[in-house]
């Protein structure tokens, strides 16, 4: 196996290794499945080694693949690293940048700033990927990581980009025909409409003036969805009460289609105030494309986000 094959199929090794999928590897590098699978074939007759369980369903790694694997996804990265700072040199930030962002924070915040991002970095490619499945940036190969909510311990930097400020909030058309709740404890007999991800069904909590601890309230509803958007829509339609952060609502109060409940209570999406973080590997820093956007979307965010003070403005 020629050098150049072999750089080859240690990227799709690891693609394959990452995801657990030959056919995500092929649509990765737009190959053949069957190409796939035989170049980390001839890099296993190259090693004397297998690396791969191949089953019907999934791939799985190997002892040896697992050792393999973390030793070549490193080599990869610094080899990477190394060619973009060789190549860029004093220039402009330039390369292909790899995004990943829940889906509606990533449609409304994230991909409306890339065009002009991009016009400042003509010489940046973006592949801006947007799931409300939390990734591993490393194991996925990507380079920024958006995620909001809590986060639990990991070795990646993560630089919070904004806290979560949450609002209960309801048509006009729903709280004419309904009384608005004076406490939390009367959502109970209101129609709400719940949030169910990937973590199951997102809780309401609500803290009181002077209170240490926010409390959970149970709530139920005749729509939930793993959409945020949908549920936003239908509570504009006037169906029932939601309970969702400012940058997803920003736009629909201040134009009046819902509005604010329960504002003497702290709202909250978790336990505790929880906040919306940059995720990448610390070796990503180095990258000249990835200092550029960081740097640019922490400016286009700003220290007090726009979601939020456009919605103070209004009001």
């Amino acid at each position: 196996m020629d050098n150049s094959l072999r750089l080859l199929a240690l990227r799709l090794f690891v693609r394959v290794a990452a995801s657990g999928s030959f056919a995500d590897a092929a649509r990765y590098f737009d190959l053949p499945a069957s190409s796939v699978s035989r170049h980390i074939a001839g890099l296993e007759r190259s090693l004397g080694q297998r690396l791969l369980y191949r089953h019907t369903r999934a791939v799985r790694l190997t002892d040896a693949g697992e050792r393999y694997f973390q030793e070549v996804k490193r080599v990869l990265e610094s080899l990477d690293a190394a060619t973009e700072q060789v190549v860029s040199g004093a220039r402009e930030p330039q390369g292909l940048l790899r995004l990943n962002a829940p889906v509606a924070f990533g449609r409304r915040h994230i991909a409306p700033l890339l065009a002009s991002f991009q016009q400042a970095n003509p010489a940046v490619e973006v592949e801006l990927t947007l799931s409300d499945a939390f990734i591993d940036p490393v194991q996925e190969g990507a380079d920024v990581v958006i995620r909001v909510g809590s986060l639990g311990d990991s070795s990646l930097v993560a630089r919070q980009l904004a806290t979560q400020r949450f609002v209960a909030c309801a048509a006009p058309a729903y709280l004419k025909r309904h009384s608005a709740p004076l406490h939390p404890e009367q959502l109970s007999n209101h129609n709400c409409l719940v949030y169910k991800g990937t973590r199951g069904v997102q809780p309401w909590y609500f803290k009181a003036p002077g209170d240490p601890l926010a409390q959970r309230y149970s709530v139920k509803g005749n729509l939930s969805s793993n959409n945020a958007e949908s549920l936003v829509e239908a509570a504009l339609q006037g169906q029932g009460i939601v309970v969702f952060p400012t940058w997803l609502l920003f736009d629909a109060l201040r134009a009046g289609g819902l509005t604010p409940i329960l504002e003497t209570y702290e709202a909250l999406g978790e336990a505790t105030r929880e906040g919306i973080h940059a995720i990448y590997p610390e070796n990503r820093l180095r990258s000249q494309k990835v200092a550029a956007f960081l740097e640019y979307l922490f400016a286009k965010i700003g220290e007090q986000p726009y979601w939020d003070h456009e919605r103070r403005d209004a009001e």
